[in-house]
């Protein structure tokens, strides 16, 4: 009888060994393979927001493979922040600068800015803000084309004076009832854009190097 007991407890235990390791192999190939896919959904989603600050066809090298980082008070940096180098050709097309503007009426406003070689803006997105929905949060292009009224602009376009909001005697746009917002974000982009000014042959210096590493 006990022969035949611990046979049989034996047996039960070979058997849920099995089943654990079966178990633990299959957790691990899934776990790595939807951390796989997160991955990929992940560079899918900055490709696709880069993509809405620089015009199609404007260059044509993967920008998340031609990244630098900056740290630059400047652009409202606390830390290191990337900084993406578009070319085409060959040769140098555009920049992306991450900026903040902490003068936020709600707190810091984090923006996307996209500077071509010329020195033009090609596009801003707000890419987080705590502004009080209804008002403020019209900077977010799902909320308000505001901020589509940088395409096109740079430092002598307007002239300094003019980088402000109308209530500052300036040609941007503030909302009803709140000014703060807009004029936050409108200093950034200014400050941005001269930053990109003073610095914009070491910036594309950068994108030799990283073309050169690969």
């Amino acid at each position: 009888m006990l022969p035949e007991l611990s046979r049989s407890m034996l047996k039960n235990s070979l058997v849920l060994a099995l089943f654990a390791a079966v178990t633990v192999a299959v957790v691990a190939i899934t776990q790595q393979s939807t951390e796989s896919r997160i991955v990929a959904e992940e560079r899918a989603a900055q490709v696709r927001a880069l993509g809405e600050i620089l015009p199609a066809h404007s260059y044509d090298n993967a920008l998340l493979d031609h990244v630098i980082y900056l740290n630059e008070s400047l652009l409202g940096h606390r830390k290191d922040t990337p900084a993406y180098l578009a070319s085409l050709n060959g040769q140098p097309a555009a920049v992306i600068l991450q900026a903040n503007a902490p003068d936020g009426y709600s707190g810091t406003i984090q923006l996307l800015i996209g500077i071509m070689a010329d020195g033009t803006l090609s596009g801003v997105r707000v890419t987080q803000h705590k502004e009080t929905p209804g008002l403020g949060d019209r900077i977010d292009l799902a909320k308000s084309p505001w901020i589509k009224n940088f395409d096109g602009k740079s430092l002598s376009n307007p002239k300094d004076g003019g980088w402000a909001v109308k209530k500052d005697h300036g040609e941007f746009d503030q909302f009803a009832g709140a000014t703060i917002t807009p004029r936050a974000v409108v200093t950034a982009v200014h400050k941005a854009l001269r930053y990109f000014d003073q610095n914009h042959t070491e910036l594309f210096a950068h994108l030799k190097t990283t073309e050169a590493s690969q």
